[in-house]
């Protein structure tokens, strides 16, 4: 069996193992942690941006919003408040609660991403990328390089998803999710989603170390090696593609803090006909920008 045989198939293993254990798994952290216990019909966010002993990104969701953002990537944007009064009166109407993910939960969004058509067109584009400017030279020209090169992105995207975003923040209890700043600058707000690769939420809302972000990383990076050509397979370049893809998933968090006051400006210009053909597009709600 050759070795990307071999790869195949482990990561098929690990699937079908994580699936099972998922659907056996408690169902503990589906249930909000309610710490005031008054309702609201309001949603808004508190700062993220607190060191690790701080609780972080606490949600006030009414029923009906916490029914609807269950299993979502989407988290409510941050309040537009500038005054403290005036989050300190929303908050005593409000339900403090945070909605950690459950291993099941964590699994479906792997999933979605999985199939999602963003997937495969970001690997197309990369794949289309790498052999114009003569990336992996040994994955060979034409359409079979190009199938190479589209194979080995798709390969790259999906594991580390999967021992990112699914394996690693079950086992170490993190959250996976971007949680949009409350900040109004445009510089905090950047240098906030920068950060997020150093800091997430664990599963009881306290910021933590990112730890989920930087081993997934090195372990895809690390398994890349079992696909890409000889020649690639360096330690010198296997550090490359982990600071890599540390530095994407910082441009990521900048493009998600900063998606919604794009997509509100394009929205706000943008003629009927093409509003239309947004509306149409076989994309998931949460998943479009």
């Amino acid at each position: 069996m050759k070795v990307d045989e071999q790869v195949a198939a482990l990561i098929h293993a690990l699937l079908v193992a994580f699936s099972i254990a998922t659907t056996q798994a408690p169902a503990y952290a589906q249930e909000p942690t309610v710490v005031q216990e008054t309702s609201s019909p309001t949603s808004i966010a508190l700062d993220e941006g607190s060191p690790a002993n701080q609780p972080a990104s606490i949600q006030y969701e009414s029923p009906e919003q916490k029914a609807s953002s269950l299993c979502s990537l989407r988290v409510p944007a941050s309040s537009t408040s500038s005054s403290p009064n005036s989050k300190r009166e929303q908050a005593a109407d409000a339900v403090l609660t945070y909605r950690p993910l459950s291993p099941r939960c964590k699994f479906e969004l792997f999933l979605k991403q999985t199939y999602s058509p963003y997937t495969f067109a970001s690997a197309g584009f990369q794949a289309a990328w790498a052999d114009a400017t003569g990336r992996w030279p040994h994955y060979g020209v034409g359409a079979q390089g190009l199938a190479k090169r589209l194979g080995a992105t798709l390969a790259d995207t999906e594991s580390r998803r999967f021992i990112q975003a699914f394996a690693l923040s079950t086992v170490l209890h993190q959250d996976p999710r971007y949680f949009p700043s409350n900040k109004r600058s445009f510089i905090a707000r950047g240098w906030y989603a920068v950060t997020r690769v150093a800091v997430t939420k664990n599963d009881n809302a306290y910021g933590t170390f990112n730890s989920s972000e930087f081993l997934g990383a090195l372990f895809t990076s690390s398994l890349q090696n079992a696909y890409y050509p000889r020649p690639d397979r360096t330690l010198g370049d296997t550090l490359s593609r982990f600071a890599g893809a540390l530095s994407s998933d910082a441009i990521s968090d900048q493009l998600q803090e900063f998606t919604p006051d794009m997509k509100r400006l394009f929205r706000k210009h943008a003629p009927k006909k093409i509003l239309k053909i947004e509306e149409r597009l076989p994309i998931p709600a949460d998943e479009k920008p």
